[in-house]
């Protein structure tokens, strides 16, 4: 996401950001060329509900979820996965405990207690 974009929905209402979710939901939903009642069915949510969505009113998180499922858009749900990261510092500690080369063992070299 660039940033002026960011900027842009950071300025928006709450009711504007609702509103921008519905229109998404109906756009793709009217490109499907698929009814409200076939969505609303197929997500088992009413067709009510589905509306309300589309017309930017609040719903419930579930039913917002099971939309996007009906309508192949779980996709746009991947910003909120948290990736693990390692800090600058704690990736030069592991870089520094890693070895460089091979070495000789600790342990005696010694034939005497070989069987060879």
């Amino acid at each position: 996401m660039n940033d002026k974009s960011y900027i842009n929905l950071i300025s928006m209402t709450d009711k504007s950001l609702l509103e921008l979710i519905g229109n998404f939901v109906k756009h793709h939903r009217v490109n499907q060329n698929k009814s409200q009642e076939q969505v609303s069915l197929d997500a088992n949510i009413s067709r009510s509900t589905l509306s309300l969505l589309e017309r930017g009113e609040s719903v419930n998180l579930n039913s917002f979820i099971k939309t996007l499922r009906v309508l192949d858009l779980l996709y746009v749900l991947d910003v909120f996965k948290v990736q693990d990261t390692i800090s600058p510092i704690e990736y030069a500690k592991l870089k520094r405990k890693q070895r460089e080369r091979a070495g000789r063992s600790k342990q005696s070299n010694s034939t005497e207690d070989s069987e060879w």
